[in-house]
């Protein structure tokens, strides 16, 4: 079963990123948060835009 909502340590993981950079991707609305209480959970489906908006003719943009 693929998973549709991660951790954000899980996302920092994914994307080689400190968690500090993950929250400020949440604050620029770039990742999608879900909140269960306490816990915060970032989209699968936004770190995947995330990355492809990034991409320009198939290769990471600076």
């Amino acid at each position: 079963m693929n998973k549709i909502a991660v951790s954000v340590s899980e996302a920092a993981a994914m994307l080689s990123l400190g968690r500090s950079s993950i929250y400020e991707l949440m604050d620029a609305c770039e990742l999608e948060k879900i909140k269960f209480g306490r816990r915060t959970l970032i989209t699968v489906e936004s770190i995947n835009n995330a990355v492809a908006k990034r991409l320009v003719n198939g290769r990471a943009a600076a």
